[in-house]
C-alpha cells in the first residue's frame, strides 16, 4: 500500500493540507524547480526542472510541500510556491494530434501537434480541450493530453 493511503484507497489526513482534490494537475511556476526526496529542504534534491509551465500531477500534500508525478512517471516533493493553477499538458499520442477550429473532427484543421508538444489548456468540455501551442489555438481531443483527466471539465 502506498504511503499515506488508507485501506479504502483514500489519502490519509496526514497527507492532506488543503481541500483541493487529490490527485490533481497543476503546472510549474518557475524556470528552476528543485524536486526533493521528501517534504522539506532537509531532503536531498533528486533533479531540477528547468522549464516553466511543465504539467505535474499532485498526489500528496504535507504542510507546504506537494508530492508530484511528472509526465515520465517520476515522483518527488516540491514547495507549493513553485506551482500555479495554470493548466498545461503534453501531447501523448504517438501519432500526434489534429487541433480543430471547433470541438469536432469535421471542423477545419488548425495545426497538427506531435507527441510531447507542450500546450496551454484553457478549457475542457465534452471530451475536447481548447488549447494553444506556438501561437496556434483550437480544440483537441481530451484523451490525447497528459495533464487533464478523462471526462474532467473546466473553463
Amino acid at each position: 500500500m502506498a504511503a499515506g493511503a488508507s485501506e479504502q484507497g483514500k489519502v490519509s489526513e496526514a497527507f492532506r493540507s488543503t481541500d483541493y482534490p487529490l490527485p490533481r494537475f497543476l503546472s510549474l511556476r518557475s524556470n528552476e524547480v528543485y524536486v526533493r526526496t521528501g517534504p522539506g529542504k532537509q531532503f536531498p534534491v533528486q533533479w531540477i526542472f528547468k522549464k516553466k509551465g511543465i504539467p505535474v500531477e499532485i498526489t500528496l500534500e504535507y504542510d507546504v510541500w506537494r508530492k508530484i508525478r511528472d509526465y515520465d512517471g517520476h515522483e518527488g516533493w516540491i514547495h507549493k510556491s513553485l506551482l500555479t493553477g495554470k493548466r498545461t499538458g503534453f501531447i501523448q499520442s504517438n501519432d500526434g494530434q489534429a487541433v480543430h477550429k471547433k470541438p469536432n473532427k469535421k471542423s477545419a484543421l488548425q495545426v497538427f501537434l506531435e507527441k510531447d508538444v507542450l500546450v496551454d489548456i484553457f478549457e475542457c468540455q465534452s471530451g475536447w480541450c481548447y488549447v494553444s501551442a506556438s501561437g496556434y489555438k483550437g480544440w483537441l481531443k481530451q484523451q490525447a493530453i497528459w495533464g487533464v483527466y478523462e471526462n474532467e471539465e473546466f473553463d
